[in-house]
């Protein structure tokens, strides 16, 4: 499973109440145990302060809160997997975009390649679309896969 419905509705309405700014967080499991961890996206705030160094803002970008990363980094210590990483786009598809790409890699290797990424598209404050990507080893890459989870029932509930 890569996301339970109620982990599916919690990340669409995270993206939907923090449009028009992206939202970003993970969820981490440990056995059977599973935490959604909806994290701060600080990139509004590094624009503000180096618009040279972070050209974008959060409307374009995000960049998860120290604090949320060691708590995520906590849980790590305590046996916890981060399983997903997800964020949204506004208006914008729900694809994996080279800058995503880019942030997750480390060296030219996944940070996290057991991980699924996941994306949400909010276009006029409304959940458009949802896809999940995932290392693939033999591409070098990050693919598309199915989400596994009913995505339409989210769509038709905004």
């Amino acid at each position: 499973m890569i996301l339970s419905p109620d982990e599916l509705r919690a990340i669409g309405t995270q993206a939907v109440t923090e449009y028009p700014r992206e939202s970003c967080g993970v969820v981490v499991t440990r056995g059977q145990e599973r935490r959604l961890i909806p994290c701060r996206n600080i990139q509004d705030q590094l624009h503000e302060r180096d618009p040279e160094r972070h050209p974008r803002d959060a409307r374009t970008a995000y960049y998860i809160d120290p604090g949320d990363l060691l708590k995520i980094g906590r849980l790590e210590g305590e046996g916890f997997g981060v399983a997903v990483i997800y964020h949204s786009h506004v208006d914008a598809g729900a694809y994996f975009s080279e800058t995503d790409k880019r942030q997750a890699l480390v060296a030219g290797e996944p940070a996290y390649p057991d991980a699924t990424y996941v994306v949400t598209s909010v276009v006029g404050g409304r959940v458009d679309a949802i896809g999940a990507f995932r290392w693939s080893p033999a591409q070098h890459d990050f693919v598309p896969i199915e989400l596994g989870v009913d995505a339409g029932s989210l769509l038709q509930e905004r």
